[in-house]
């Protein structure tokens, strides 16, 4: 099992959505509210399923994301 955090640099973001498509397990939705610079950034909707695949990591055109992973035992 691990224990995942996801970082998301809003100074970096422009908000593509990119990482939104691509995630395999929805962690991400696109936010409701647009951001200081105009955009609509994602969030973390359900951060509890991310299993630290990293392709949202892997493809960010603005290196916006970082996953720390962990693993915990049971």
């Amino acid at each position: 099992m691990k224990k995942v955090r996801i970082h998301i640099n809003e100074d970096l973001c422009k908000g593509c959505g990119i990482c939104i498509s691509l995630c395999p397990n929805k962690v991400f939705a696109k936010s409701e509210e647009i951001s200081s610079k105009g955009v609509f950034l994602p969030v973390i909707i359900h951060g509890d399923k991310c299993i630290a695949c990293r392709i949202c990591e892997e493809h960010c055109p603005d290196l916006a994301i970082f996953i720390e992973a962990q693993d915990v035992e049971k």
